[in-house]
């Protein structure tokens, strides 16, 4: 069985934030997945109330910082005790001690990058533009206004989920179409 192709959203603005939560969570609860929500600044609650799962980031940020440390042992190894030995004050030309600070800011800095590239694709960046963004209100998103997105798949009745968005305190309800691709 083909999944639906999703081409329109249904878009709700609520007058406050608080409502904007309840509204997600009660929508969230009849079934409705792939919402999103948008607002000035973040929403406390806003992440359960959409169902969304624990963060992979640090997940993320220690693969890299393990990438960097191992990539700094061996780095050291392969040129301390191997490709060009030196005896410096007597140190053993495999001193783990001495390398503590390269290891250190080499683990540090692949999971900097480990976070920034992973945080990109995880968010599906770069993404200059979505459907929802042709509508003229929802410009408020970004300054004043709290909206919530309902993907919705083509053949269905939009109206029964405008209906249901209007009964759950939603000042604004309009349909937005993209194009297929």
């Amino acid at each position: 069985m083909e999944a639906p192709i999703l081409d329109s959203w249904v878009l709700a603005e609520f007058a406050t934030p608080d409502s904007l939560v309840d509204a997600t969570r009660q929508m969230r609860e009849k079934g409705f997945q792939g919402m999103d929500t948008y607002s000035p600044y973040p929403l406390h609650g806003g992440s359960e109330a959409l169902g969304l799962p624990p963060s992979r980031v640090p997940f993320i940020a220690l693969g890299g910082a393990l990438t960097g440390m191992c990539t700094a042992l061996a780095m050291q190894t392969w040129m301390n005790t191997y490709d060009y030995p030196i005896n410096v004050g007597g140190r053993p030309l495999l001193s783990l001690p001495a390398w503590v600070p390269i290891t250190f800011e080499l683990s540090v800095l692949f999971a900097a990058f480990g976070i920034f590239f992973g945080l990109l694709g995880l968010s599906r960046l770069p993404q200059p533009y979505h459907p929802v963004f042709e509508s003229e209100a929802f410009r408020s998103a970004s300054t004043h206004g709290y909206w919530l997105s309902v993907p919705h798949a083509t053949g269905q009745d939009a109206t029964t989920v405008m209906d249901q968005l209007k009964a759950l305190g939603a000042t604004q309800v309009t349909l937005v179409t993209g194009e297929k691709e």
